[in-house]
């Protein structure tokens, strides 16, 4: 699997991330504080056994799954957990769908660390995951900025990273494919500031959603930037 398929990964929707634990500023709402605590409770939860699948999906060397089973599954259980959001089978669909994005993340990782200083690509992509994260969401809670704005935007341009992505894999191009991955780095960065703002102003009430919502969002962000570390890093 070349640069351009993990990058159409990331698009479609990251294997070890760091806990969790923004404080809830106290002049939330009850109701907003409450779907936030509750959201980064289930965040931490997916990420660490996302993390675990992985691992796990590494150490074996099980093959990649393909875009098209990539994406049917994605998608597939994307749609679930959107069905059951209000239903007690809601957090298994999170899990059933963060299992299966950290079971394509295994190929990814191996693919990585069998580049020239894979490893350090690795640790570079997971620590600027992490800061990004922890910045942005710091942001956010501390000034409460609308960020509602960006929606129509964002959504845009993760269709455009899409197809831009399928055209670099089938086009072979692999210029595209770090534009791609750069692409959809910034686009991740701006829907966790655009999630965590629906968060704190009342605009999400639903934590299934919301942990679903910034989970994919690190997902595409790390694994955007191991692309990028990764190609930097090659010789090829």
């Amino acid at each position: 699997m070349d640069n351009s398929t993990r990058t159409l990964q990331s698009g479609a929707a990251a294997a070890t991330y760091p806990m969790v634990a923004l404080p809830a500023p106290a002049a939330l709402g009850t109701a907003a504080s409450r779907v936030l605590r509750n959201t980064y409770a289930l965040l931490s939860m997916t990420l660490l056994f996302s993390a675990g699948v992985a691992a796990v999906s590494l150490a074996l060397n099980l093959p990649a799954p393909g875009i098209v089973v990539t994406l049917v599954g994605y998608f597939g259980l994307l749609f679930a957990v959107y069905r059951l959001k209000n239903r007690g089978w809601a957090v298994p669909a999170v899990f059933a769908l963060t299992g299966f994005m950290g079971y394509t993340l295994g190929p990814v990782l191996a693919k990585a660390l069998a580049l020239p200083a894979g490893g350090q690509a690795i640790m570079l992509a997971l620590a600027a995951t992490g800061a990004t994260f922890l910045g942005l969401s710091a942001w956010v809670l501390t000034t409460r900025r609308d960020f509602s704005f960006m929606g129509g935007f964002l959504f845009a341009g993760m269709v455009v990273a899409l197809v831009a992505g399928l055209g670099a894999v089938f086009l072979q191009v692999p210029a595209l494919a770090l534009v791609v991955s750069a692409m959809v780095a910034l686009l991740s960065a701006g829907l966790i500031l655009f999630e965590t703002s629906r968060i704190v102003n009342g605009g999400e009430s639903n934590y299934v959603l919301a942990t679903v919502g910034l989970y994919v969002s690190i997902f595409n962000l790390f694994t955007s930037l191991l692309s990028l570390f990764g190609i930097g890093g090659s010789n090829e």
